[in-house]
């Protein structure tokens, strides 16, 4: 069986997964991507009215099947309102703080298909100009964005062809150090789906064999709270979330191992799938934490609260300063993608 973890292609995919705007709600482009490297591998696949990708392996077991998912959408916003100035008001798509992306650079999704670039800052930004500008709250009514073209008022800026329900994404600045760190936004949920699409790949280059039929669910709503529970076949038993793992004070999860979630704020994930986990970890192994993550919810429990009757888990790289700019490194990659393989080659916990 195929246990190398081919580092420089996992990188180079992640890097192109990381560039490809893919905010919820508009995940066009990233899910044509998916969709041509799916059919290069020659794997079946289908999509989702909601625009989510399902690709399947056959296994020796076709009663009884998997399913693994990771999300694709990320954090991002929408334009809001057109100021006087011209200058763009925003509304959040997802849960983070204006602070982690003030001063990032960005680009205006026109309804057109025109890219337009601009800046997110406070209004308030010169210290020259405004006293306190470090005490004011980075809220909806202080951040803005600076369009990059030569516009005076809302007129101007609507002639560039910008309107209300245009999509903002953010610049990732995508980076991988000497020393092995991954450093872009949007590590959350990325990191997981380039891993699940280079196993795909394994699977099929190897020719391996998998016990159970499996499938792998590119979902594109999850920072959004609806992701994965919708379109699971009946067959599926186990219902594995490949997603990140949170880092923090009192938080066991690193950089360097896979996170092996107990429960987050959905309550405990399945107790006996958590440590068939676990138990795989430790049979090969692997480098992992085992965590409770605070403020969190998965597509996992996402299809439990949906009333699918699955087995569900979740496991994933550590990524450091999640829904800011993020961080892991390459030893975490290799710790989930090492435990993905031996999850899939597995026996189920009641064979």
């Amino acid at each position: 069986m195929a246990t190398t973890f081919n580092e420089a292609e996992t990188v180079e995919l992640l890097g192109k997964l990381a560039n490809t705007a893919s905010p919820s709600g508009y995940t066009m482009d990233i899910m044509k991507f998916i969709s041509g490297l799916l059919k290069e591998l020659g794997v079946q696949f289908k999509q989702t009215n909601k625009g989510a990708l399902i690709a399947t392996i056959q296994g020796k077991n076709d009663e009884r099947h998997r399913l693994l998912t990771a999300h694709v959408d990320t954090l991002g916003a929408i334009v809001k309102d057109i100021k006087p100035s011209g200058r763009l008001k925003l509304s959040m798509i997802g849960g983070f703080n204006w602070n982690a992306v003030e001063g990032e650079y960005c680009t205006i999704h026109t309804a057109s298909g025109k890219k337009v670039r601009g800046t997110i800052l406070m209004h308030e930004t010169s210290v020259h100009v405004y006293k306190k500008a470090g005490e004011l709250p980075r809220n909806d009514e202080h951040i803005e964005v600076r369009v990059d073209e030569k516009v005076f008022n809302a007129e101007d800026t609507r002639a560039v062809g910008i309107e209300v329900g245009d999509f903002v994404s953010f610049d990732p600045r995508f980076e991988v150090t000497e020393t092995g760190f991954v450093k872009s936004r949007h590590l959350d949920d990325k990191a997981s789906t380039a891993l699940m699409l280079q196993l795909l790949k394994t699977l099929k280059k190897e020719n391996i064999e998998l016990p159970y039929t499996t499938h792998f669910y590119i979902s594109n709503n999850e920072e959004i709270g609806y992701g994965g529970n919708a379109s699971i076949p009946d067959q599926v038993v186990e219902y594995i979330a490949v997603d990140m793992g949170a880092i923090g004070d009192g938080q066991a999860t690193d950089e360097y191992t896979v996170s092996i979630c107990a429960k987050d704020s959905s309550g405990p994930y399945h107790y006996e799938l958590t440590h068939q986990l676990v138990a795989l970890a430790k049979a090969n192994n692997i480098d992992y934490k085992l965590d409770i993550y605070p403020y969190y919810g998965s597509d996992a429990s996402a299809a439990i609260r949906a009333g699918y009757d699955v087995r569900h888990a979740l496991f994933g790289a550590g990524i450091e300063s999640s829904h800011a700019y993020e961080r892991t490194h390459i030893d975490s990659l290799r710790n989930t993608a090492a435990l993905l393989l031996a999850y899939v080659t597995s026996t189920m916990i009641d064979e």
